[in-house]
């Protein structure tokens, strides 16, 4: 999933959101609850774009089909450093349906949590702007 990979390290959140499908899910390694839905899935990366520091992706890999990848990440948040891996699926139009997230080990998993729990607000507001939602 190259593009993928190259607009997160580019921080291209545009380039990001444009390569969702519409109906994608979203799995956060520290919710409880999958997210449904572009606006948001596009909105919770905008939020980690402001999250994570040093983000880079150390290893990709690829099912032989070319619909199922893994891009393993190392990153900081806070002075926490944390390591990751992007499960992406992709539908047959090759947009990504299907987007989990694991991170290790549990202190970062914990300073990411908080971290995004803070962000949380302004990731809702974004999703109501973009839904024309008040």
């Amino acid at each position: 999933m190259r593009a993928f990979r190259e607009a997160v390290e580019k921080g291209d959140a545009a380039a990001m959101a444009d390569l969702l499908a519409d109906n994608v899910v979203f799995t956060s390694p520290v919710a409880m609850r999958p997210y449904e839905g572009k606006p948001m899935t596009a909105a919770i990366l905008r939020g980690v774009l402001r999250v994570f520091t040093d983000f880079h992706y150390i290893r990709e890999i690829a099912d032989p089909g070319g619909r199922d990848h893994a891009l393993v990440f190392e990153a900081k948040v806070g002075d926490r450093s944390v390591t990751g891996c992007d499960f992406l699926h992709l539908d047959d139009k090759g947009r990504i349906d299907d987007f989990m997230v694991m991170v290790r080990p549990l202190s970062g998993a914990t300073a990411l949590a908080t971290a995004m729990g803070a962000q949380f607000e302004q990731i809702k507001a974004e999703v109501a702007a973009e839904l024309g939602v008040e």
